[in-house]
C-alpha cells in the first residue's frame, strides 16, 4: 500500500512516512513543529538547523540540536521532535539511501549510520546556510538538472564531514541521558568504553578490551558501567550488534546467517534469539515487514511497527 506524500512538519499521523516515494527530496517547511509521535522514512534526513533548538526523542534518548548544527541520521530510527524554542528553523533534506551508499566514504561512517547513528559534523563550512536553502529551492523546483546538481554537491559535503569528522550523538547520548550525578572523570570512562563498543561491536571484542580503553580493571569496569547506563557491557555489545543488524536486513539481501556474523554474533541460534527478544519478530520476518529504499511497502507494516520498536 502506498503511503500518500507527507513531511514530518505537516503531517506526523503515523509511524511509517513516504517522501516523494522514497526518492530525492526537502521538507515543505522551515519551521520545526513539535510531532504528536515518533515516525520513520526510508532516507537519509540531513538537519541544519538555522535558528532556536530542537530536542529529538530518538531511539529512546533525548538529543538537542541548536542553531549551526548539521546532523544526519537513516529516518528508519524512529524519530520524533519533543522540545523546541519558540522560534526554530531549519533545512531539511531526504537524501534516498541507495545515493548514500554510492559515496566513496570511510566504512566508520557508514556503519555508523546505518547501525543508528545520529551524526554531527564536526565543522561547519563558511556561506553553510546560504548553500542548504539553496538545495532547499532547488528540490523544491522539481527541476530534475538541478537536482543532478545538488545531489553531487550533497554528496560532496558528506565527504567532506567524513574527512573532516564527526561525532555520533546518539552514542554519546547514551551516557548524558542516564549517568545523573556521576562525576567528570568517571563519566569520560563511561563515554570512552560505549564508543569504543559502538565502533567496535561487530569485532570479537570481550569485557577486557572495553576496559583497557578506559583504563580500568575489568571488574570496577562493568561495576561503573551498570551503574552508569543500567546495562552490563556484554548486553551494550549484543545490543550495537543487533542495531548493526537491523540495518543491514532492510538495507541488503544479504543471507540472514551473514548478517548474523558480519555484526558479530558467534552463533546463528544466539542471534535469533537475541533479535526475537528485542525486536519480538524473527530477522526473516522483520526484513519481510520492513522497508528498504524501492522496496513495496507491506500493509500490516503499520500496524506492526510500534510494537517491534518498544524496547
Amino acid at each position: 500500500m502506498k503511503h500518500p506524500l507527507s513531511h514530518p512538519d505537516v503531517d506526523s499521523s503515523g509511524p511509517l512516512i513516504v517522501f516523494e516515494d522514497h526518492n530525492f527530496c526537502a521538507g515543505l517547511g522551515k519551521d520545526v513543529l513539535l510531532m504528536p509521535a515518533p515516525h520513520m522514512h526510508s532516507q537519509i534526513e540531513l538537519n541544519l538547523v538555522t535558528e532556536g533548538f530542537m530536542t529529538y526523542r530518538f531511539d529512546g534518548r533525548s538529543i538537542t540540536i541548536k542553531a549551526g548544527d548539521l546532523v544526519f541520521f537513516w529516518g528508519t530510527v524512529p524519530h520524533q521532535v519533543v522540545e523546541k524554542a519558540d522560534v526554530t528553523t531549519f533545512v531539511c533534506l531526504y537524501l534516498p539511501l541507495s545515493s548514500f551508499r554510492n559515496l566513496p566514504i570511510s566504512e566508520l561512517m557508514n556503519r555508523t549510520l546505518l547501525s543508528g547513528g545520529l551524526l554531527k559534523s564536526s565543522k561547519i563550512l563558511e556561506g553553510e546556510e546560504i548553500q542548504f536553502h539553496r538545495w532547499h529551492q532547488d528540490l523544491l523546483s522539481h527541476d530534475q538538472r538541478l537536482e543532478s546538481i545538488v545531489r553531487d554537491e550533497l554528496g560532496a559535503r558528506i565527504r567532506r564531514v567524513d574527512l573532516d569528522g564527526f561525532i555520533d550523538l546518539r552514542a554519546m547520548a547514551v551516557s548524558a541521558a542516564t549517568l545523573g550525578a556521576i562525576d567528570g572523570p568517571r563519566l569520560q570512562k563511561v563515554e570512552a568504553m560505549a564508543l569504543y563498543i559502538a565502533e567496535n561491536g561487530s569485532d570479537n571484542i570481550t569485557v577486557d578490551d572495553v576496559a583497557k580503553v578506559a583504563g580500568l580493571h575489568p571488574n570496577y569496569a562493568m561495576s561503573l558501567f551498570r551503574k552508569s547506563l543500567g546495562l552490563t557491557i556484554n548486553q551494550f555489545i549484543t545490543r550495537t550488534r543487533l542495531d548493526a543488524a537491523q540495518a543491514l536486513l532492510v538495507a541488503t539481501d544479504n543471507d540472514v546467517a551473514d548478517v548474523a556474523f558480519e555484526c558479530g554474533f558467534g552463533s546463528l541460534s544466539r542471534f535469533y534469539d537475541a533479535f526475537h527478544d528485542k525486536f519480538h519478530v524473527s530477522p526473516a520476518k522483520f526484513r519481510k515487514l520492513h522497508f528498504a529504499p524501492g522496496r513495496q511497502q507491506l500493509g500490516k507494516a503499520a500496524e506492526n511497527i510500534n510494537r517491534v520498536f518498544d524496547h
